[in-house]
Parts: C-alpha cells; sequence; structure tokens
C-alpha cells in the first residue's frame, strides 16, 4: 500500500529522503549547519562588545552598535533560509526569494547602518573595572576575533585554559587573539567562498552547457574546445599570481575560483540537455514556440539538475580547500581569520603550539568531509542504477 504513495512524491523529495537515510549524510549536514548556524550569529557567540550593558540606570544593547552590513547580511540569509524551508516552497521559488530577499536585507544595511570606523575591543572591560557599568552581559566567548587583549599584560601565545584571568577554550594565538572565537568568524570565509566560487561557477556552466547540448553542431564544438582551455588553467597559480599582482582579495579570489571551475559543470549540463532534447515535454515546448530561455532554464534544465547537485557538493569543498591552501602560503587574507592562516601561524611560530594547529586543521578536514559524504550520498541517490539495485 505504501509503495504507490512512495513512487508519486517528486523526484526532490525522493532524493532528500534517499540522502537523509544515510548516517554518514546525516553527520555531514549536522555539521555543515553548525558552522552555518555559528557564522550567522558569530557578533552574538563571540565578540567583544556586550550583549547588554546597564550603566546608570539605562540600558543598552552595545553589540547591535557594532553590526555590519556581512553580519545582517549572514543574520538575514539564515532567517530567510529558515523561513523558505519552513514554508515548503517550489526549489525555483524559494531559492527566488532567499536571494530577493537576502540582496534586500544586505542593501538595507549597507545604506543604514554606521558601526564605528574604529573599534577599542577592551573599552567595556575597562570601565567595567573603573565602576562606570553597573553589569554587562557577554557573549559565550566575550572576545572579538580582532581583540589582541591589550589591556591584559601577559599577551602571546597561550595554550587552551591556561590563563587564571581569563579563560580561553582553544587558547590564543600569536597575537594574544583567542582561537576559539576567530575559528568561529573564520567558519564564514570558508562557507562563503565555498557557496559563492561554486555558484558563480555554477551559473556559468549551467549557461554554457545548456547552449552546447541543445544546439550541438559547431556551438558544441566551439564550447568543448573553450572547456578544454579552461580545464587546463591551474586554479592554484593562477591565484597566487592575481594576489602577487592585485593584492588579498576575498572577492577576487571567489571570482577566480567561480571563472576556472565551471568546465565540469558545463559537462555535466551538456550530457543532460543532450539526453532531454529528445524527450516529449522538450518537443512539446519548442513546437508551442516557447523562447529559448524558457525551453533551457525552465523546462529542461529542473530535470538535469540532480548530477548538477552532486558535483556542486564537491565543488564547495575544493573551493575551501584552495582558499585554506593560499592562506596556509601566507597569500591568504589579512585581515579577517581564516583557518589556512590559523595553519599558517603554527607553522610560522618559534615552537610546535599544537593547539593552532589542531584545531584549525580539524575544521577544514572535518568541512571537506562533511561535503564529501554528502555528495556521496546525493550521486547514489540521483544514481537510477544504485537506486534499482538497492530496490531488487
Amino acid at each position: 500500500m505504501s509503495e504507490p504513495a512512495v513512487r508519486s512524491q517528486p523526484l526532490s523529495r525522493q532524493v532528500l529522503a534517499a540522502v537523509l537515510a544515510r548516517t554518514s549524510a546525516r553527520l555531514g549536514l549536522a555539521w555543515i549547519l553548525l558552522l552555518v548556524v555559528l557564522a550567522a550569529f558569530a557578533p552574538f557567540i563571540a565578540s567583544s562588545q556586550p550583549l547588554l550593558m546597564v550603566a546608570s540606570g539605562e540600558l543598552s544593547f552595545p553589540v547591535l552598535n557594532y553590526l555590519t552590513p556581512i553580519d545582517v547580511l549572514w543574520l538575514a540569509g539564515f532567517i530567510l533560509a529558515a523561513v523558505v524551508m519552513a514554508a515548503r516552497l517550489r526549489a525555483p521559488l524559494a531559492l527566488g526569494l532567499w536571494l530577493a530577499g537576502t540582496g534586500l536585507a544586505g542593501l538595507l544595511a549597507l545604506v543604514l547602518l554606521e558601526p564605528p570606523v574604529l573599534t577599542i575591543h577592551e573599552q567595556y572591560r575597562e570601565r567595567l573595572a573603573a565602576g562606570e557599568i553597573d553589569r554587562l552581559v557577554f557573549a559565550p566567548i566575550p572576545y572579538s576575533a580582532r581583540d589582541y587583549l591589550r589591556d591584559y599584560g601577559d599577551t602571546g601565545v597561550e595554550p587552551p585554559l591556561a590563563a587564571d584571568a581569563r579563560r580561553h577554550w582553544l587558547g590564543t594565538e600569536e597575537n594574544g587573539a583567542d582561537v576559539a572565537s576567530r575559528m568561529i568568524h573564520a567558519a564564514r570565509i570558508a562557507l562563503g567562498i565555498g557557496f559563492i566560487a561554486t555558484g558563480i561557477a555554477l551559473f556559468i556552466g549551467a549557461i554554457i552547457g545548456g547552449l552546447m547540448g541543445y544546439f550541438s553542431g559547431i556551438v558544441d564544438i566551439i564550447g568543448m574546445r573553450l572547456v578544454e582551455i579552461f580545464e587546463a588553467i591551474p586554479t592554484l597559480f593562477l591565484l597566487l599570481t592575481f594576489v602577487a599582482f592585485f593584492g588579498r582579495s576575498i572577492y577576487m579570489m571567489m571570482v577566480i575560483i567561480g571563472i576556472t571551475s565551471w568546465s565540469g559543470y558545463a559537462r555535466y549540463v551538456r550530457a543532460e540537455f543532450l539526453k532531454l532534447r529528445e524527450q516529449d515535454f522538450v518537443q512539446a515546448a519548442i513546437a508551442a514556440g516557447l523562447p529559448l530561455h524558457s525551453i533551457l532554464f525552465r523546462h529542461m534544465l529542473p530535470n538535469g539538475m540532480a548530477p548538477l547537485l552532486v558535483a556542486a557538493s564537491f565543488g564547495v569543498a575544493s573551493a575551501i580547500l584552495a582558499e585554506a591552501t593560499l592562506s596556509f602560503l601566507g597569500l591568504g587574507l589579512v585581515d579577517d581569520p581564516s583557518w589556512g592562516q590559523m595553519l599558517n601561524q603554527a607553522v610560522q611560530s618559534a615552537t610546535f603550539n599544537w593547539w593552532l594547529a589542531v584545531f584549525p586543521g580539524g575544521a577544514i578536514f572535518l568541512t571537506v568531509f562533511a561535503y564529501n559524504l554528502v555528495g556521496e550520498a546525493l550521486r547514489d541517490a540521483v544514481d537510477p542504477h544504485t537506486r534499482a539495485g538497492k530496490a531488487r
């Protein structure tokens, strides 16, 4: 009785159910979700600015005054993602609403927010010690990623839980900053570069691959030569070259990784479109006189997304590794913390500080491993031969 009901479900729900049925995929998704939560609420989890302050009988929330447009963008993206998932909208509509809402929130934050240009991280600790503040409620980790604890005299590298006057759960780095705080804020870099770079590559690959598969002929020949050219470009060396000439920028890394990684997605889309263009629903759309963009991206692309999702999960992991490698080589970001940068600090230190290698290195390993687990589960779920074998 239950078999027809299962078969009547949309393919997306069948794939999701098959992925969630695997323990390894659930563990991978749980780790990724944990990173997303930490990245979205980083200012409220690890910050030197108090969450709540009572001074002269007045209640205030200092942390809100230091929120940046990036902070608002992460918060809005997380909340809107939860809303559209709870509403169970169709995937194209949900994605469109999420992109529009997140973009609008980021634009409003860019226009309306004016965070302080210079942040003095120790000011509230000093005011509390001077008796100017009645009560402070700090974040669970009361140190910002760039708080180098200048008001303490013994700043520098410390192992986890070594300090008496203050507690650093994962120790401090060479400049005195809290490692746990930098780990949490660095999750934004890892997730951001992974999703945005992969999104750029998916966008380019879907367009070029769709045109190659739909038209075939001379368009396919030219497209495949273009794919071969971009596959021959070494991404890491190109990143090193651009960093040497134009400086270090997270946005430049995202664009370069995305532009050099689209060829694989184009191959997947081309193969799917070569198969789908002979289907009855595509021929009916052509006979009805629908415009080309509607045939390609409204009727054909949604039916060929399954292999793309599998490739995208591995692509996100590759983008994270590329940024971590660049930062480990000392050519990554300067101001913003990243896991690769923290690994570089462990190597450059005069003595081996194990916590500067274990925690960032473990985070990189677990994140890449989690994406690989999800990718393997997706691959098995969308592969008809695998599903047929399990059904027998």
